[in-house]
C-alpha cells in the first residue's frame, strides 16, 4: 500500500496548529466523487488545525502550479493542490502527471513556500476511491496534504526565530 511508512506526526489532529496561517486550496474539478473527498479532506484539516483557507477551484492538475503560484505570490503562507488524474490509453496521463509534478515542485522552490501535493495519480479510479479518505477508504490524502504543508510552513518559519 502507498501510505506504508508515512510519518505520524500531525496526522489527524494530533497537534499541528496553523493559527494565523493563511492556506490556499487549489483543487482540480475532474473525477468528481474523488476530487470533492479531496478537498472536504483538506477542508476538515485544515479547520481543525485553524488555519484561514482561501479556496481555488481549478479545471484540472494541469492548471494547479499557475493558481497556486499565484496564491502564494498574493500572500498565502502555503498551498495545497489537489488533483485526480487516472491513466487511460494515450501518452496524456504522463504528460499530465508530469507537468503538475513538476510544475508545483518549481513553485514551492521558486516562492520558498511549501506546497502540500495531493495530486492522485491513479490506474483506475478504485485507487483513488481508496486513497480519498471517503467511507471505507484506506487513506485520506486530502487531509495529508493539508497536514504536510502546515507541517513544513511551521518548519520554515521555525528557522526565522
Amino acid at each position: 500500500m502507498a501510505g506504508s511508512g508515512s510519518p505520524t506526526q500531525g496526522q489527524h489532529g494530533t497537534g499541528l496548529d496553523a493559527t494565523g496561517l493563511r492556506i490556499a486550496i487549489v483543487h482540480g474539478r475532474w473525477h468528481d466523487e474523488i476530487a470533492t473527498a479531496l478537498l472536504e479532506g483538506a477542508r476538515r484539516a485544515l479547520a481543525e488545525m485553524g488555519a484561514d483557507v482561501l479556496e481555488l477551484p481549478v479545471p484540472g492538475s494541469f492548471e494547479l502550479p499557475v493558481v497556486a503560484q499565484a496564491a502564494l505570490e498574493a500572500g498565502a503562507d502555503g498551498a495545497v493542490a489537489l488533483g485526480v488524474i487516472i491513466r487511460g490509453g494515450t501518452p496524456h496521463f504522463e504528460y499530465v502527471s508530469q507537468a503538475a509534478t513538476m510544475g508545483l515542485t518549481e513553485v514551492a522552490v521558486r516562492t520558498g513556500k511549501p506546497v502540500g501535493f495531493g495530486v492522485l495519480t491513479l490506474d483506475d479510479e478504485q485507487q483513488g476511491l481508496d486513497r480519498a479518505g471517503l467511507p471505507g477508504s484506506k487513506e485520506d490524502k486530502g487531509r495529508e496534504a493539508a497536514e504536510a504543508v502546515v507541517e513544513a510552513v511551521l518548519a520554515l518559519r521555525s528557522l526565522h526565530r
